[in-house]
């Protein structure tokens, strides 16, 4: 059990296929885990349903990238009425905080009316993208954050998006599981790779459309 972690230790971690959650997030302790089976999503082929395609096009909400790090985190540890409790405690928030401003950390968020609706976070190493956990508080928000992190993996040259685990809500998104041996053979190379997530001066409407369209292909 661990109670407090430098960011170091976090990308060893990670680099060795291992990530930190706690038991709640009122638990001042937190563990590192391995599990048998580790949840990938598609980058360049996510599932997108007829409706959230409809959606995403008609641009219900302004997405942007790494403007409120903090309060994506903050949402995404909060206690719901459907999610009655959540393994970010206030020791991995801190850390992912001090992450995000070393670089390693990343987030995407939804604005409806100047007001944050929805969005996720997670850490980039090399061509990776470990995806850690999303929010929403009006209808598909973390739905399309998560379209949009794919647009802009995709355009960033990242090869892997993982989840961890699988779950009911991304089994809509086409999830799908591989051995954690296979895994952390992936990331050995991928890790080494070059990929850029902010891609400076690169219009958020203009990467989504690029997207879409190369998936009409």
């Amino acid at each position: 059990m661990f109670t407090d972690i430098s960011p170091e230790i976090i990308l060893d971690a990670y680099a060795q296929g291992i990530f930190p959650m706690a038991e709640s997030a009122d638990s001042i302790f937190f563990n590192f885990y391995r599990p048998e089976m580790r949840g990938q999503l598609s980058i360049d082929n996510i599932h997108i349903s007829k409706k959230l395609l409809k959606k995403l096009k008609n641009n219900p909400y302004n997405v942007t990238i790494n403007t409120a790090f903090e309060q994506v985190i903050d949402h995404c540890a909060e206690k719901t009425k459907t999610r009655p409790s959540t393994w970010i405690n206030k020791p991995i928030r801190d850390v992912f905080v001090k992450l995000h401003y070393l670089g390693f950390a990343h987030s995407v968020e939804c604005w409806h009316e100047e007001q944050l609706v929805g969005g996720l976070y997670g850490l980039a190493l090399g061509a990776v993208f470990c995806g850690e956990s999303m929010f929403s508080t009006m209808d598909d928000a973390s739905k399309i954050a998560l379209i949009h992190l794919c647009a802009r993996l995709s355009k960033g040259a990242y090869t892997v998006l993982d989840t961890q685990f699988t779950n009911d809500h991304l089994e809509q998104f086409g999830i799908y599981e591989i051995p954690q041996e296979k895994y952390e053979t992936l990331i050995q190379s991928e890790m080494k790779k070059r990929a850029d997530f902010v891609l400076k001066d690169v219009d958020e409407d203009k990467i989504m459309k690029e997207y879409l369209d190369r998936r009409a292909d």
